[in-house]
């Protein structure tokens, strides 16, 4: 179904063509081309970060964070309950099991509950800035720094959040607030990780490229081309964040009130706009006939077929995935789009 307001859309109105156009003009359009460096050095100084490793998606990343911290088999790594799937998945890609802490009220991780799943095999956490709330990075830095732990911040849906752990990743996918249309980067200050996350997403090859490859690794490259998009984005992304701070606002004012309706915490960037709803899949079919598009939040992990738990419906995160959906969110909403949406809403609750 086609929808006249859709949950997300990519704004490729900076210089994205252009560097696009010369990358294919210049021939350099695979992972070698300069565009590649010249994104990642964009984004690394964005967020005053030494180094930028960028790869095939926010997955790869995650993937090769965990791969360059050591992590494998027999190793455990603290995961959110509530987050996207990916986030479970490139923990166990590496061999290593997934331990799941329920979320607080913003829907991070909870910060309190993340000592009890610690054990002798426990080697890195995983915080997820959801929906680009920041998580309680001191609490989880001073857990990490109590028990040595490695800390990979999961920034998928949090471009513009700083990231003070060993490694940050992002997603770079078509919904994200900046994209490269598929693709991810890691960020790091330490100059080891970064030539290890570089060396595993290049299929391990040695220096001098002789096929010799001394470990398991991955054909994880970004494409010059999708760089050149993604530097393009990077330059706007202040721009981005602020149209986006502004469509927050909007929508707190405009569904301020609406009975059945409950607003989630402020975000520090905005990715989607969360909320609850009451009658939730009413409303959805009802906003689908009006050609508004919204999207369910994420289930628990150990709902998960292959994490199953026989205690998820207790969870809070399971609370919060029973009747949370989020709108459209993205800058080429115009605050007429925001006021039908909110009408609309307050339409459907008004009528009973």
């Amino acid at each position: 179904m086609s929808f006249k307001y859709p949950v997300s859309r990519p704004a490729l109105n900076g210089r994205e063509l252009e560097y696009l156009t010369t990358t294919v003009e210049d021939g350099w359009i695979s992972s070698q081309g300069p565009m590649v460096q010249r994104f990642e050095r964009a984004f690394a100084d964005y967020n005053g970060i030494a180094h930028g490793v960028s790869c095939s998606s926010g997955t790869a990343a995650l993937t090769l964070a965990l791969r360059a911290l050591g992590i494998g088999p027999g190793d455990e790594v603290i995961v959110p309950e509530f987050t996207m799937i990916a986030s479970a998945w490139a923990v166990t890609y590496t061999g290593a099991t997934p331990v799941f802490v329920d979320c607080a009220d913003d829907l991070n991780i909870d910060v309190t509950r993340i000592e009890e799943k610690i054990t002798a095999r426990t080697k890195a956490v995983m915080p997820v800035h959801i929906y680009g709330r920041r998580c309680d990075m001191d609490a989880v830095m001073d857990i990490a720094y109590q028990y040595n732990l490695r800390v990979v911040e999961d920034s998928a849906e949090a471009h513009g959040i700083r990231p003070v752990g060993d490694i940050a990743c992002y997603s770079l996918f078509a919904n994200k607030i900046i994209t490269a249309g598929e693709g991810g980067i890691c960020l790091t200050d330490d100059p080891k990780l970064a030539g290890q996350l570089a060396h595993l997403r290049a299929m391990a090859f040695t220096k001098d490229h002789s096929f010799l490859h001394k470990k398991v690794a991955y054909n994880f490259r970004m494409t010059a081309m999708q760089a050149a998009v993604a530097l393009g984005q990077v330059e706007r992304l202040d721009d981005i964040l602020e149209t986006r701070r502004e469509i927050e606002r909007r929508y707190d004012e405009g569904l301020a009130g609406i009975p059945g309706i409950t607003l989630m915490p402020p975000r520090d960037v905005l990715w989607m706009y969360d909320l609850r709803a009451e009658r939730r899949e009413e409303l959805r079919e009802f906003l689908a006939h009006e050609s508004i598009e919204t999207r369910l939040f994420f289930k628990p992990m150990s709902r998960q077929p292959m994490y199953h738990r026989p205690d998820w419906p207790s969870l809070k995160a399971n609370a919060f995935a029973e009747d949370g959906l989020y709108l459209p969110t993205h800058t080429e909403l115009t605050a007429a789009d925001q006021d039908f949406v909110t009408d609309r809403i307050r339409a459907f609750y008004d009528a009973g």
